[in-house]
């Protein structure tokens, strides 16, 4: 069986909410993943540029709950 590990997961999930208006889920998905696996912030500087941002924004939105 092959799986993903968890940063090309959430990298995947990121770029998806990020480019696709039906796939905010993917954006809550990775809220969950921070919030059940107390992911830091800085686990966002180990993702490619185009997600960093968006997942320090998903990150902060996790703490402000």
């Amino acid at each position: 069986m092959r799986w993903l590990s968890l940063k090309p997961l959430i990298e995947l999930k990121i770029a998806s909410g990020m480019t696709s208006p039906g796939r905010l889920k993917d954006l809550a998905d990775v809220q969950e993943l921070i919030r059940i696996l107390d992911l830091s912030a800085d686990f966002g500087a180990q993702l490619q540029p185009f997600v960093q941002e968006k997942y320090g924004e998903l990150w902060s939105g996790v703490q402000n709950r």
